[in-house]
C-alpha cells in the first residue's frame, strides 16, 4: 500500500539548482506551493545561473542547525522533501527521514546514494556485478590492490568518491601515472567545496554507456527514459561527452538495462523521488557507473518532454498531487539527440557568430551556445566544461535527419577560430 501523503502542504526542494529548478514551476502550475532549502551560504558558480528564488513561496537557508530547520519544515506540513541537485542529496535524505518519514529513502543506506564506493559496495552486497574498485587515502594500499587484482599495467579510472558532472574523473591509460593523479587530487577541494579525503581507483570498463531516468514511489521504479551516451577520447582526461540519444523503449538492450537498474536502486535503498543511474553495458553485461539520487541535470526533463511527453519532474508532480497510477515505462514519440559543443584548443574566440548557423539546421529544437567572441576557452575535459561551451538539442521523427544535422553542427563548429593565448595576461 502506498504511504502517499494526502495533505495539502508544500513541496520542499533542497538545493533546487540545475534541473532541480524545474520542480517549482511544475508544482506551482498544479496549485502546490514550493519551498526551497539552500544548503550553501553562497551558491556554487556552476549552479548560480539556474537558481530562481522568485519561483518559490519561501527560501530557507540551512546554516548547520538541522534541528531548527526540521522544526520549521514540520510546521509547514510538507508533502515531500526532494533534492534538486547533487549537493542537496544528503541533506534532503536526512530532512525527509525526520520531516516526512512516510516518503523517505532508507536512512541507513544514505551513504550508498551519494558516496560512489559505498554505492558499489551496497550493489555488490545485493548480488549484482560491479566494476572492481578500491577507495582509500593510501597509495600503497592501491599498489597492493592492483597487484592482487591483476590490474597492474591496465587502464584505470581515478576519481573523487563524491564528485559530480565528471569533475576530477580521470582515465589512466595503461595505469601509467596513477599514483601522481591520486596524490594530486587527494585533499583537494572539489568544485562543490567538498574535500577529497579519499580517492576511488577502479578498473576502466569498456562498452556503451547508458543513463536510465526514473521516478520512484514506494519502491516502485517507473522509467521515464533511457539515453545512450557517445563519448570521445580527450587524451589525459576521461572521455568527453559528444552526444546523447533517447533510446526507443523497444530496443533489445533495454530490458536487461532496466532489470539491472531496478536492482541497483533497491540495493541503495532508493524508494522515493527522481534518480538517474549511469550504467556501462560491457561484454559481460551491465555494470554500475553511479547512482545520482536526484533529477537528471542540464535541463534534461525539459528535453525528455519533447521526446516522450513526460519526465521525472512531471511524474513527481503527478504523484504528489494524487494523480495516479503512473505509467511504469515510456514511449518514444520523437527522436531527440543532444549534441555537446566541444573545444579542442585553448585561446581567445574570434568569431563566435559562426555558431549562429546552428539554429538553421532542420531538426534544431533548442540550443544554448554559451561562448562569445572575445571569450577565453580551454579544451573541453569534463561535463561542466562541455556545458560551459554549449549544447544543441535536435528533435525529429527521422533518425537520418538527426545524423545529417549532427554532422552539420560539427562542420559549423570547425569554423570557430581560436587564437592561442600567447599574449594572455
Amino acid at each position: 500500500m502506498s504511504s502517499h501523503p494526502s495533505g495539502g502542504g508544500p513541496a520542499v526542494i533542497v538545493d533546487p539548482f540545475s534541473s532541480g529548478g524545474l520542480y517549482a514551476p511544475a508544482f506551482r502550475a498544479a496549485g502546490v506551493p514550493v519551498v526551497a532549502v539552500v544548503s550553501y551560504p553562497q551558491i556554487p558558480p556552476a549552479y548560480a545561473g539556474s537558481f530562481r528564488p522568485e519561483d518559490f513561496d519561501a527560501v530557507l537557508t540551512w546554516d548547520g542547525d538541522e534541528n531548527a530547520l526540521v522544526e520549521r519544515l514540520r510546521a509547514l506540513g510538507p508533502r515531500c522533501v526532494l533534492p534538486g541537485a547533487e549537493i542537496g542529496v544528503e541533506l534532503a535524505d536526512r530532512l525527509a527521514a525526520r520531516v516526512v518519514p512516510g516518503v523517505a529513502n532508507v536512512p541507513h543506506l544514505a551513504a550508498a546514494r551519494r558516496h560512489k564506493y559505498a554505492m558499489a559496495q551496497a550493489v555488490s552486497a545485493a548480488g549484482l556485478p560491479v566494476i572492481r574498485q578500491l577507495c582509500t587515502d593510501d597509495p600503497e594500499e592501491v599498489a597492493a590492490w592492483l597487484e592482487k587484482e591483476g590490474l597492474t599495467g591496465h587502464d584505470l579510472v581515478v576519481k573523487p568518491p563524491k564528485s559530480a558532472s565528471t569533475d576530477g574523473v580521470t582515465r589512466i591509460a595503461g595505469g601509467h601515472g596513477w599514483r601522481e593523479e591520486f596524490e594530486a587530487q587527494l585533499g583537494r577541494l572539489n568544485q562543490w567545496g567538498i574535500r577529497n579525503d579519499q580517492m576511488l581507483v577502479q578498473e576502466y570498463a569498456t562498452g556503451t554507456e547508458y543513463v536510465i531516468d526514473v521516478f520512484t514511489h514506494d519502491g516502485q521504479h517507473t522509467v521515464t527514459d533511457v539515453c545512450r551516451y557517445r563519448k570521445i577520447d580527450s587524451g589525459g582526461q576521461m572521455a568527453v561527452y559528444e552526444s546523447m540519444d533517447w533510446v526507443p523503449e523497444d530496443r533489445p538492450e533495454v530490458p536487461e538495462l532496466l532489470h539491472y537498474t531496478r536492482g541497483v536502486l533497491d540495493a541503495v535503498g532508493f524508494r522515493w523521488g527522481a534518480a538517474h543511474v549511469e550504467v556501462m553495458r560491457t561484454a559481460d553485461g551491465p555494470r554500475l557507473i553511479e547512482v545520482n539520487a536526484r533529477p537528471h541535470g542540464g535541463g534534461h526533463p525539459r528535453f525528455c518532454r519533447t521526446a516522450t511527453g513526460d519526465s521525472q519532474v512531471d511524474r513527481a508532480v503527478a504523484y504528489f498531487t494524487g494523480r495516479t497510477p503512473l505509467p511504469s515505462g515510456y514511449e518514444l514519440r520523437r527522436r531527440v539527440r543532444v549534441v555537446f559543443l566541444i573545444s579542442r584548443s585553448a585561446g581567445v574566440v574570434r568569431n563566435a557568430e559562426v555558431l549562429d548557423a546552428i539554429r538553421e539546421v532542420k531538426s534544431h529544437h533548442v540550443s544554448a551556445v554559451a561562448v562569445r567572441t572575445g571569450d577565453r576557452i580551454a579544451p573541453t575535459k569534463d561535463l561542466l566544461g562541455t556545458l560551459s561551451l554549449g549544447f544543441v538539442v535536435l528533435a525529429h521523427q527521422d533518425p537520418a535527419q538527426l545524423d545529417a544535422d549532427h554532422a552539420e553542427i560539427r562542420r559549423i563548429e570547425s569554423l570557430l577560430t581560436v587564437d592561442p593565448e600567447t599574449d594572455a595576461a
